[in-house]
Formats: C-alpha cells, sequence, structure tokens
C-alpha cells in the first residue's frame, strides 16, 4: 500500500452555495485551502491534490431513490418539488443536482483512492453531508457522500466497514442508510438530541433487532462538553467498539461544529481538542486497519475563527505533517478574510490554549458526562462482548 495521501479538491465544489445566508456558506472551504497552502501543508511530499467527477446515476441510486434525483434536477425550475427542498435548511439554488453531484463523487473518488491501495489516507474537505435520507434532503444535505462511498465501498467485496461521526449532529443519515446491514458498524458522538437536530441518536439506537443488532454506537454528550470531557467520552467508547469490529477501513465525518464559537449548537470544544480527536482517529486507523483512512467534512458554521484551523489540522495530521499549535497564521491569510467583509475576527495562530488533557473514564465517577459515558457502554458493549462496567474493555 502505498503512503500516500490524496486531498480531493476542486474550486468547483465552492458551488454548493445553499443561496444568500446560509449557514454552510462555502467560504469556509475556500478558507480552508488557503490556509492549507499558506502554511506549506499541501506541499508535503506525500500528499497528492485530485479532482473529482460528479457521481453518476448509477452511483447516486446506491442509497437516493430515483425520483428524489429526479426532483433535485427539477427544483431550480419547480420550486414545489418537494422531499424536503426549498425550506430555509435545504433552499433551492441553481445548479443545485451538479454540485451535490461533485461533492459525492469527491467521496467516492477518496474511497477509491484508499481501496486501491494508491493512498493510505483521503480527505475530502466538502464531503460528510451526512442528513441526506435516501428520499429527501435534511439538514443542508442533498445527497449523502458517505453513504454513497461506503457503499461502494461494500461492492468492491469490504465486509467490514466503520463509520465515526464527530460532528456536533448525529449522523442519522448514515446510520439509516446502514441500519440492518450488519458489515457496516456506524458510531457517533454528538450532542444530546434532547437539544439539538435531527432529534435522533439516543444510544439505545443499536442497528436493527433482526439483522444488525450492535451496528450503531451513539454517544450523546450534554451541552456544555468541553475539551477533556469529549476526549475523556471519546477513548471510553470508541476505541473498544472500533478494535472489536476489526474494520477493513474507516471512514470518519470529521464535522467542527462541536467548536465552543459554533452558532448552531452549544458544545464546547476548542481547535485544540478537535486536532486531538483527528490525531487519535489517525492513531486508531493505524492500529486497526493498516491505516486505511478516509476523512471527510461535514459541519462547522464557524467559517473563519473555526472550521480553516480545524480542517487544516486535519489535513495535515492525514499528511503526516502535524502543525505546532503555536504555528502563526500567515498574515496574506488574515488580510484575505478583511478584504472580503467577514464579520469574524481572523485569528493569529493555530491554536486556542485549549486544554486536551483528560482523565480516562471509570465508573466510580458521576458526572454528566460520565452518565451518558455509562448509557451508551451499557447500551451497545454486551454486542462486541465487551463489559460496560470494565474500564479496560
Amino acid at each position: 500500500m502505498s503512503d500516500s495521501v490524496a486531498v480531493v479538491w476542486d474550486d468547483a465544489l465552492l458551488g454548493y452555495t445553499m443561496g444568500g445566508d446560509h449557514p454552510l456558506h462555502p467560504v469556509r472551504l475556500d478558507l480552508t485551502m488557503r490556509l492549507a497552502d499558506g502554511l506549506g501543508v499541501l506541499a508535503t511530499d506525500r500528499l497528492q491534490v485530485l479532482r473529482p467527477t460528479p457521481a453518476d446515476v448509477d452511483l447516486l441510486t446506491r442509497v437516493h431513490d430515483p425520483a428524489y434525483l429526479d426532483a433535485v434536477k427539477r427544483a431550480p425550475a419547480d420550486p414545489g418539488v418537494g422531499h424536503g427542498l426549498g425550506t430555509p435548511d435545504n433552499p433551492i439554488f441553481d445548479g443545485m443536482y451538479d454540485a451535490a453531484a461533485l461533492i459525492t463523487g469527491g467521496s467516492v473518488l477518496a474511497a477509491e483512492q484508499v481501496h486501491s491501495g494508491r493512498a493510505q489516507h483521503a480527505v475530502n474537505i466538502a464531503g460528510g453531508l451526512h442528513h441526506a435520507m435516501r428520499d429527501r434532503a435534511s439538514g443542508f444535505c442533498v445527497f449523502n457522500d458517505a453513504a454513497v462511498a461506503i457503499s461502494w465501498l461494500l461492492d468492491q467485496g469490504h465486509q467490514r466497514i466503520a463509520y465515526l461521526d464527530l460532528d456536533v449532529h448525529h449522523g442519522d443519515g448514515v446510520q439509516a442508510a446502514f441500519y440492518d446491514d450488519p458489515r457496516v458498524l456506524t458510531v457517533s458522538i454528538h450532542q444530546t438530541p434532547l437539544t439539538l437536530f435531527p432529534g435522533t441518536g439516543f444510544p439505545e439506537e443499536t442497528g436493527d433487532p433482526d439483522t444488525a443488532l450492535g451496528s450503531a454506537v451513539n454517544l450523546a454528550l450534554p451541552n456544555g462538553t468541553d475539551d477533556p470531557g469529549w476526549l475523556r467520552a471519546f477513548h471510553a467508547v470508541v476505541p473498544s467498539v472500533l478494535k472489536a469490529f476489526r474494520p477493513e477501513i474507516l471512514v470518519t465525518q470529521c464535522g467542527c461544529d462541536a467548536h465552543h464559537e459554533d452558532p448552531l449548537a452549544d458544545l464546547a470544544l476548542t481547535v485544540d481538542g478537535q486536532r486531538a480527536s483527528y490525531r487519535a482517529v489517525h492513531d486508531l486507523a493505524h492500529e486497526i486497519c493498516d491505516g486505511r483512512w478516509i476523512a471527510l467534512g461535514g459541519g462547522g458554521y464557524g467559517l473563519v475563527r473555526c472550521v480553516p484551523r480545524a480542517w487544516t489540522h486535519l489535513i495535515a495530521e492525514a499528511a503526516g505533517a502535524r502543525l505546532d499549535p503555536a504555528t502563526e497564521i500567515p498574515e496574506s491569510w488574515r488580510e484575505d478574510v478583511v478584504r472580503r467583509g467577514l464579520r469574524a475576527r481572523p485569528p493569529t495562530h493555530m491554536t486556542e490554549g485549549g486544554y486536551t488533557g483528560f482523565a480516562h473514564w471509570d465508573p466510580f465517577t458521576e458526572s454528566r458526562v460520565d452518565r451518558a459515558i455509562a448509557r451508551t457502554r451499557t447500551a451497545s458493549f454486551p454486542y462486541f462482548g465487551l463489559d460496560p462496567d470494565d474500564p479496560r474493555d
């Protein structure tokens, strides 16, 4: 297997505009790639930038109904098509079908690179649109690129794919796509569905009871969870279930909207906590599946202060070129932010000074985070032959 890293990118990916002042503004992607370039991350010897092509109908109908694809095509001229289109979350915009198909093609390209061995890791920051359902748009997502890429991998003969969702919102669309398929383990760590869209992702959602019990793991964290709490929860659940499942490939959705400044959610991670999460995922990929790792983007609505820093760290991590958190952000990048008229004050460094130390979980403490951990372990661990109460598991 090659030790190279593929980054999927084309300026055409900025066409997924959602129109107007929608929170999912593509400027976040442009600023990320410009920051990664300005810091030399894209010049790393083992990194190659690949241009995607749109997913065709055969790829998209692995996950979506043909009638839904037709509705997406017709929507700009026929706004009343339904299927979740034309809502505040999913406004209709010109070129919507082509833009969503290009993002999906990018995630399939990332999957092809890792499957073929041409790259050990592959990153598509425009991907990770995890809320789209078989027959409707949802939560800013038109096509579910992650589910399409996983379906493609299954058709190549893979028998165990693990999907890990770090987004602050539950990865409901991917879970729904594979809820009855024991070949796919979906793991989502997110803000409690009691206080956040989409209102799903309770620990007791563990897979179809007839065909795939244990194929879904959900870790729902209380509002206000910070870096040490989030990392404590992650390490109390995620490594154990992934190691027990033994996936051939790890697919991660790396939404960074758990950030403390994110306008749409209520967790409290810093860029430093997110950087630590990417390192943990990278290490797990090497431990459990020979480094075969596909990293997708996702949510993240701190367009200036969060997303560019978080995903530049993600690309650097995947490329084996970790950035010193104290790295100063180029003045030219900050000036570009100001020229664009963006309201947020541009950051000066790649750190927020966040504390990423944490105490490992044990069954003898009692906090809101620990209660969330215990509920998930109780619901899911027995399906993996693990003891919910044993911190060694």
